[in-house]
């Protein structure tokens, strides 16, 4: 599309919050311009590689059939969805932080998590419950854990689809191929956005701008700065344009930075996948399933606690402990007991896997790995095995190991029963947490002088609510309630200025 010469709100990227900013800023009568870096083929962010999980505040089912719509009665009879509570939202945010989050920031995204999925449902987004993936069919009935029920039918492209088709009935102009690449400013704020496309560069005034363009984890140059040595060397589990863009266009408009800037999501990814995502797999080189089994390292040794906690509260951080193994891999191992209950990303064509019917065979088949101590190590797990504590997946079962140096706290099944499955992988970053410090309304802040005019951010750009971990879901839930809200603030401060 030809670009405009002016909108009442641009938004830059085009993701789940950039899109969700988009929609608040037209339900506010705003005329609304999106600018995507992508090709239309690529377009959508990290959103479109995730599996759709959103992280929500529910009291009920009820809440869950508000939600849900086409949630049947044998539905809600075959589950137990339980509840999740705003304390316990609070709770697990704290925890995983080590209460470094951002009260003010947690409060509204715990606090408009409900009413922001009403919200988007009422945009065309569908959701339905996430079967299998957070709940196991135990005694013919699943039983949701870990505070995850609800994710976007079609996961992350069924989510940007219905976004964009949203934003395409309320007469949202979206242009891809353009790349913006600064704010221009006047004494009254923020006035617009240079933009790079292929008709060359152009200046788009504005009279408020949406910053939603993603981190800055697809820069090698940028992770190692921030991250640390060695992160160069992690994948990339999704976009290949989230390389910092927004974030220097704010600072250098005067922004303040704020959060994790040594920190990111990452997760266990297999590590023949290609160095950016690939959207014809998704998020199928995720390996969430590792608390079902135990993880080796290059010297055959265990790392890491598989189980101290449920996979959502745990798999953030454990890609940057495999990270920081020898040779950046480590293989997942499993027996036949708990093989049938892993995720289906394990049983995707390009997954990087063994097979064994000994022990000793797959000590021998684990590429890079010392066979010898790793046959020692299973061999030691097994014989560690609390066998006298039922196994169940659900719940934080207490089987526990006795003696390791490394202790495995829950779900901790001898492998021993053949065929052995083994699952090599390495880091993928999902988006880091060092970015830009806005208020509660999502109003950018300046390092001197308060708010900058104008100007909103949103979505994975954010920093101050994720420290070291996040929990599972919450990414997107944030994206949605911030974008919302910068959405509804920049539409309102389009109409003050037009006076």
């Amino acid at each position: 599309m030809a670009l405009p010469a002016s909108a009442d709100v641009v938004v830059v990227g085009a993701g789940n919050a950039a899109l969700c900013a988009a929609l608040a800023a037209a339900d506010g009568g705003a005329s609304v311009l999106v600018l995507e870096r992508a090709t239309e083929a690529e377009a959508g962010g990290n959103s479109r590689f995730t599996a759709g999980a959103f992280r929500c505040v529910y009291d009920s089912v009820d809440d869950l059939r508000a939600l849900m719509p086409d949630l049947t009665d044998a539905e809600v009879a075959s589950a137990d969805f339980g509840s999740y509570s705003a304390a316990q939202f609070f709770d697990d945010m704290g925890r995983v932080t080590e209460y470094r989050t951002d009260p003010e920031l947690c409060e509204v995204l715990v606090g408009d998590s409900r009413a922001t999925m009403l919200w988007m449902r009422d945009q065309g987004v569908r959701f339905l419950p996430i079967w299998g993936r957070q709940a196991y069919r135990i005694g013919g009935r699943f039983r949701f854990w870990g505070g995850l029920t609800v994710e976007a039918v079609g996961g992350g492209p069924g989510l940007i689809e219905a976004l964009y088709a949203g934003a395409r009935r309320r007469g949202v102009a979206i242009a891809f191929g353009a790349r913006a690449t600064a704010l221009t400013v006047a004494n009254a704020g923020v006035a617009g956005v240079r933009v790079r496309s292929e008709g060359g560069a152009h200046d788009i005034a504005a009279r408020a701008v949406v910053l939603a363009c993603g981190g800055f984890e697809s820069s090698a140059e940028w992770r190692t700065r921030y991250l640390g040595p060695g992160w160069d060397l992690a994948k990339v589990r999704g976009t290949r344009f989230n390389t910092g863009d927004g974030i220097a266009m704010a600072l250098a408009a005067g922004a303040e930075a704020a959060g994790n800037w040594s920190g990111c999501h990452a997760v266990a990814w297999d590590r023949n996948a290609p160095a950016y995502g690939d959207l014809a797999v998704g998020d199928g080189f995720q390996k969430h399933s590792y608390p079902l089994g135990i993880m080796l390292n290059a010297r055959g040794q265990r790392f890491v606690d598989e189980g101290a906690d449920f996979r959502n509260y745990t798999y953030a951080k454990y890609g940057r402990v495999i990270l920081e193994q020898p040779q950046q891999f480590a293989w997942q191992v499993f027996d036949a007991t708990t093989a049938p209950l892993l995720r289906d990303e394990y049983r995707i064509r390009q997954a990087t896997r063994v097979c064994a019917d000994t022990l000793e065979e797959l000590a021998g088949k684990l590429e890079g790995v010392d066979a010898a101590a790793a046959l020692a190590t299973l061999q030691e797990f097994n014989a560690a095995v609390k066998r006298n504590i039922p196994f169940d997946p659900n719940v934080k079962d207490g089987r526990a190991t006795d003696g390791l140096a490394i202790p495995k706290s829950n779900w901790a099944n001898p492998i021993e029963t053949p065929p052995f499955e083994a699952y090599q992988v390495t880091c993928g970053v999902t988006f880091t947490f060092g970015g830009l410090r806005i208020d509660r309304s999502a109003r950018v802040l300046s390092a001197d002088t308060g708010a900058i005019p104008g100007l909103y951010a949103a979505g994975e750009l954010v920093g101050g609510l994720f420290y070291f971990n996040y929990p599972g879901g919450t990414g997107l839930m944030a994206g949605a309630v911030f974008g919302r809200a910068a959405g509804m603030g920049a539409a309102a401060f389009a109409r003050e200025r037009k006076g």
